[in-house]
């Protein structure tokens, strides 16, 4: 796996590998707001996780999910940190949290 320093570096590594779908978390899926992708959890594997803190505070952190369905999608999820923060479900809240 490569190690990237920044956020921006690992999204656009990610996207120059293939990972060109950006999706966001909703509450028991990942969806791609400009097509009409939507991947519940047992639908996509999680298969690189890059984390990272923010340079002033360490609270602003995020992290980057490289995930491919098994359909053969490919994309990025980024989130930050505490995704028990966010309103998803119990199995989303695993599937994410497994790769913590």
């Amino acid at each position: 796996m490569i190690a990237y320093d920044t956020l921006s570096e690992a999204v656009n590594g990610l996207k120059s590998r293939g990972y060109t779908i950006d999706f966001n978390l909703a509450y028991d899926c990942v969806v791609c707001h400009d097509s009409p992708i939507s991947l519940m959890p047992n639908e996509f594997e999680i298969v690189e996780v890059h984390r990272f803190e923010g340079m002033t505070n360490p609270s602003d952190s995020s992290v980057v999910y490289a995930i491919e369905s098994k359909h053969g999608e490919k994309g990025v999820l980024v989130n930050g940190y505490g995704v028990y923060a966010d309103d998803v479900s119990e199995e989303m809240i695993h599937k994410l949290s497994i790769h913590h």
